[in-house]
């Protein structure tokens, strides 16, 4: 990623690039790092590009956390923007979001957008 910002706390990183913020997630997201996330998915939503979510490093996502980018995809599929997955998903997440009653949430991004 050209000129990317960097900003990272509690398993959440940021990365904005002028093609696209990538956010990353590593191990337990929850309750307890759902002010940080909500930040960080504002950040990215506000940049106007598409939005990576990379989860790879994630351990296991609570209810609120599953919520929360719930939420982000649906406000950026409102202004038109790109929001999916970039790479797998460890079971234990995928998991979390059927427990939630997410089943079918989030798809993987397409080649063009990456």
């Amino acid at each position: 990623m050209t000129d990317a910002r960097k900003e990272s706390s509690l398993g959440i990183t940021l990365e904005q690039s002028e093609m696209a913020s990538v956010l990353r997630l590593e191990g337990v997201i929850d309750i307890s790092s759902a002010g940080e996330l909500k930040e960080q998915l504002l950040k990215a939503l506000e940049s106007g590009q598409p939005v990576h979510l990379a989860l790879e490093g994630a351990t296991d996502l609570d209810v609120t956390a599953v919520q929360l980018l719930w939420a982000a995809e649906r406000k950026a599929k409102s202004a038109g923007l790109s929001f999916g997955l970039d790479g797998t998903v460890p079971e234990t997440v995928s998991t979390a979001w059927i427990h939630a009653g997410f089943q079918t949430f989030l798809a993987p991004l397409e080649m063009e957008t990456r």
